[in-house]
């Protein structure tokens, strides 16, 4: 009888150890150890699973091992901030186990590092254009910040094509009238297509006249006016633009200095000492208008 209880003992313990060596089980943990606020045990218990499945090549087993590593990947990042660490398991994230659902949101996460951490545009446009390709349901967001990775790296002419593309693909996404805005920011950017941007600016404001972006739209065809030495006609779309623009003390500072500027070009104007030493410098075309403080844009050109 004895012998038995002993032996109903090792068997039992047997079992928990059994079940404890479950990769399950060990996912399991780190769930609740992240829980809990303790993300150094929930990694090492991330680490366990994905040893337990690193030989094992079921489908079961690929889809823990993808779990196990963006949950390693996703505590080093929004737990613990060490930008190095999670980029180190997102990449081995997406070598492993490449067609898995994770690895699709660990290329959307990695391509945000690369870029803000690590200033490597084009290591994010090589991330997202993998992400596309698998056809996710934010395809028209991905795109877009695709289009404005090469805004960034001013290849312009890319960014022309990639909104052109978009707005194709994703007729109907909201994020067509940005993808406008930014395609004639684009072409506005490039030698000699001034008048080209602002009727690209001008059907923006046709397709979308609710749109936000609609007034600061009508503000960068002012500027472009401007820099054509149109002051006059700059003047009459900014004091338009006032009607509707978020940020009036801007469009204002705009009006003063153009008008500055046709006064410092007039006869009575020649030879003042003021007009002389105006070095005021003339505006030019940016992303002021998306996403930037209106503190921001009024500075830029301080």
């Amino acid at each position: 009888m004895r012998a038995l209880r002993f032996a109903l003992v090792a068997l039992a313990l047997a079992s928990a150890g059994c079940r404890r060596d479950k990769p399950v089980d060990h996912l399991q943990r780190a769930r609740d150890a992240i829980y809990e606020k303790r993300p150094d045990e929930a990694l090492v218990e991330y680490r366990k699973a994905f040893d337990m499945l690193r030989h094992d090549s079921t489908p079961e087993a690929l889809v823990l091992r993808a779990r196990s590593l963006k949950g390693a990947a996703d505590v080093y990042w929004l737990e613990q901030r060490k930008v190095k660490e999670a980029v180190g398991v997102y990449r081995e994230l997406i070598q492993q186990c490449p067609e898995s659902p994770e690895a699709l949101e660990a290329r959307i996460i990695l391509a945000e590092l690369l870029r803000v951490h690590y200033r490597d545009l084009r290591g994010a446009i090589d991330q997202l254009t993998a992400a596309l390709q698998r056809n996710p349901p934010q395809g028209a967001e991905l795109h877009y910040q695709v289009a404005k990775l090469y805004f960034e790296l001013g290849d312009y002419q890319q960014c022309e094509l990639e909104t052109r593309r978009l707005v194709e693909r994703f007729a109907t996404s909201v994020f067509v009238d940005d993808t406008l805005f930014l395609q004639a920011q684009a072409i506005a950017m490039m030698e000699g297509r001034r008048q080209e941007a602002s009727r690209a600016f001008a059907d923006l404001r046709t397709r979308f006249p609710d749109s936000e972006l609609s007034p600061h739209a009508l503000f960068e065809m002012g500027k472009l006016r401007s820099d054509a030495g149109e002051h006059e006609k700059a003047i009459e779309t900014w004091v338009e633009t006032l009607k509707t623009h978020p940020d009036p003390v801007l469009v204002q500072d705009y009006i003063a200095r153009a008008r500055k500027r046709i006064a410092n070009t007039t006869a009575e104007g020649v030879g003042e000492r003021e007009v002389a030493f105006d070095r005021a410098r003339p505006a030019r075309s940016s992303l002021e208008a998306v996403g930037g403080r209106p503190e921001e844009a009024a500075h830029e050109h301080d």
